[in-house]
Parts: structure tokens; C-alpha cells; sequence
């Protein structure tokens, strides 16, 4: 448990030093909210959806966690190239500990950017209906960034080198956020969208956060949390399991 505790309070100190990480990973947040807020706001507002900021701010938070959560575990291939990881994997330690750790702690960074973004996305017009629901909203932005941390834990304990981030980018992380509608709704899609929206666990995570913070989820929040927190498990699971595989 100390290993775990340290691990996480590492990555919590290691990104509140750098006040340059925080700043310039609220930019992409802050152009969608406003950019797409208020430049598709009268669109959305004609076909009857109501303030399309009330509708996007959700998705912004879930957008800004997945991607926070993303890179934090990323961050395993600069450690390997750099030689900070193989320090770690040497200690008397269990390396599932080691990664619970770092994941917990990338989880808490990812979660803290995105109630940071809910901050922000107050001041851009957002309000939510029911403020007793922020705390069951909070335990769904941590679940999307522990998830997501978890998967890219996975993924950077398979690769040696950054070449094949550019690939994560572009045929993972972008399909995830575009098609859990984060930026539409999931209610009269194409057959073939429909079904991957539902198979795409963010979906479940952006879809409770809009049913905790303006009451308008699709599927129930039961299903959301379930769905979530298996898939959670999972990802934590293999991410543990390639983690233990790493050569020191």
C-alpha cells in the first residue's frame, strides 16, 4: 500500500508543478465550449434541442479526462526510453502495485482536469440542474479517467518508442471522443454508428455525466455506472497484466 500511496502522490505532485501542463491542456476544453457552444448554439437551439452548451459541456469534461488520462498512461514510454521506469521495476516491490499506482494517480490528475473544466464551463453558460447530483458526477469523471488511464497503461507497456503514438491518436483516441456522443446526441443515429457508439465505453461515462449534471441521459445511470465500472476492471486487469510482462 506505501508503493501505491507514493506513486499516486508522485503523479499528483508531478503535474501540479507543471503549471504549463495545466494551462496548455485546458485550451482544446476551452475552443470546443466556445467555438462549437456558441457557434452551433443557434442550430442546435432551432431544432429543438434547448442550449447546446448545456448539451456540449459534458462531453467537453468527459473529452478533457480522456485525454488527460490518456497520456498519463502514455507517459510509461517516456519513462523507458529515459530509464526512470527501469529504476522502478528493480525496487523489492510488486509490479502490481506499481502500476495501480501510477494508474490511481494519472486517474486523480485526469480527474482533477476535468472538474477544473466544469469550473470553466460555468462560466461559459453551463449550469447544472442539481447540484446534490455533483458528488455521483464526480465518481463518473474519475471511472472514465481510471479507465482510460488504465488503457493507455496497456497500450504504452506493449510499445518501445513514440512511433506508433500518432497511430494511437488518430484510430483510437479520436473515434473513442467523436463517437460517444460527446459532441450529439445518441438518440436517431445510422444502424452502423448506433452500434458502435454503444459498444464504445466512453459513451457510458459522457451519457452519466449528462444524466448527474443536467438530467438528460439516455440509457439509466445504473447501466452507465455498470457498464463503466466493468469495463474498468477489465482495462485495469490487462493493463496489470502487460504491465508485469515490461522488461526491466
Amino acid at each position: 500500500m506505501r508503493t501505491i500511496y507514493i506513486l499516486w502522490l508522485r503523479q499528483i505532485k508531478k503535474y501540479l508543478r507543471s503549471k504549463s501542463r495545466i494551462v496548455g491542456s485546458l485550451g482544446q476544453p476551452i475552443l470546443y465550449l466556445v467555438a462549437l457552444g456558441y457557434g452551433l448554439g443557434s442550430i442546435y437551439a432551432k431544432g429543438g434541442g434547448g442550449s447546446y452548451i448545456q448539451f456540449l459541456a459534458p462531453g467537453i469534461i468527459g473529452m478533457s479526462i480522456l485525454f488527460t488520462a490518456i497520456f498519463s498512461g502514455i507517459e510509461i514510454i517516456w519513462d523507458k526510453q529515459f530509464g526512470f521506469l527501469k529504476e522502478t521495476l528493480v525496487a523489492p516491490v510488486s509490479r502490481f502495485n506499481i502500476m495501480l499506482g501510477r494508474t490511481l494517480g494519472g486517474a486523480t490528475v485526469a480527474g482533477i482536469q476535468g472538474i477544473i473544466v466544469l469550473i470553466i464551463a460555468t462560466f461559459v453558460g453551463f449550469r447544472p440542474t442539481n447540484l446534490a447530483l455533483i458528488i455521483p458526477a464526480m465518481i463518473f469523471m474519475f471511472l472514465i479517467a481510471l479507465l482510460f488511464t488504465a488503457l493507455g497503461t496497456a497500450i504504452a507497456s506493449k510499445l518501445n518508442d513514440m512511433q506508433g503514438f500518432q497511430l494511437i491518436m488518430n484510430f483510437l483516441v479520436m473515434p473513442i471522443f467523436f463517437l460517444s456522443g460527446a459532441l450529439f446526441p445518441l438518440t436517431g443515429l445510422p444502424k452502423i454508428i448506433e452500434i458502435i457508439t454503444k459498444i464504445n465505453p466512453l459513451s457510458y461515462g459522457i451519457d452519466g455525466l449528462r444524466g448527474t449534471l443536467i438530467n438528460a441521459a439516455t440509457f439509466s445511470l445504473w447501466t452507465d455506472f455498470t457498464v463503466l465500472a466493468l469495463v474498468t476492471l477489465a482495462c485495469i486487469a490487462v493493463g496489470a497484466y502487460f504491465f508485469s510482462k515490461i522488461e526491466a
